[in-house]
């Protein structure tokens, strides 16, 4: 890990951003999960194994605070709202869409940054993987690919009017644990299903785990940024 530092330029979100090298050519937007925010996922860059040639910034941003219904209106970084417990009604959509313009200001940034959109991979857990998923097959460029931790698809039923014509050469990495007691693994198979239905390459992985990641899933992943980033 060569650098790290906040990064703040409104109106983009606040993110924190590791370098794995000098001149990065290759960027990974990770967004952090329900009540968590950009740091969570920093510590495990040094676990992901990957090859010193890749020169790689790895963004990680901060949710906006607001209030979420499911925890009696608590105000905390969240992606959007959640209103029940349930998959039909657990997304609020205007939240949704407002997250995924946000992320598309990041990657506006690293295009800016002289970083191509086939060298761009969206990555998350649990919300942020539901922001990941919504947005990176929405996107109107080409991505290196899309990594969903411990998440679900949100509306699927726009999948196939929304998405855009790379979906065939957008790689997709799916994990989930099998005990998970918060976004249950069934949403994540039925999740997994829908997206190949509609033609995207899936590499899903499954670990006995709740709603969390493992070292052997993020050795996993680091194969896969690889591979992707190649």
């Amino acid at each position: 890990m060569k650098a790290i530092r906040n990064a703040m330029s409104d109106p983009l979100l606040p993110a924190i951003e590791v370098e794995t090298a000098p001149n990065p050519d290759a960027s990974v937007i990770w967004l952090h999960g329900l009540g968590a925010d950009g740091n969570d996922f920093v510590p495990i860059v040094p676990e992901l194994g990957l090859p010193a040639t890749l020169r790689l910034r790895l963004v990680f941003p901060h949710a906006p605070v607001r209030a979420v219904t499911i925890n009696n209106g608590m105000r905390m970084r969240a992606w959007y709202d959640i209103s029940a417990a349930d998959l039909t009604n657990r997304a609020d959509l205007a939240g949704v869409r407002q997250s995924a313009s946000a992320v598309e200001g990041l990657i506006a940034r690293e295009r800016e940054r002289d970083i191509a959109s086939e060298r761009i991979v969206l990555a998350g857990f649990s919300q942020g993987g539901a922001i990941a998923l919504y947005a990176g097959v929405r996107h109107a460029e080409r991505l290196s690919g899309i990594m969903a931790l411990s998440t679900y698809l949100i509306a699927p039923d726009a999948l196939a009017h929304d998405a855009i014509a790379f979906k065939l050469v957008v790689p997709i990495f799916m994990a989930h644990g099998t005990a998970d007691p918060v976004v249950r693994f069934p949403w994540g198979e039925s999740s997994k299903r829908l997206l190949e239905a509609q033609g995207y390459a899936i590499e899903w992985h499954s670990y006995r785990m709740e709603h969390s990641v493992c070292l052997e899933e993020v050795r996993a992943i680091g194969a896969w940024l690889a591979r992707a980033l190649s």
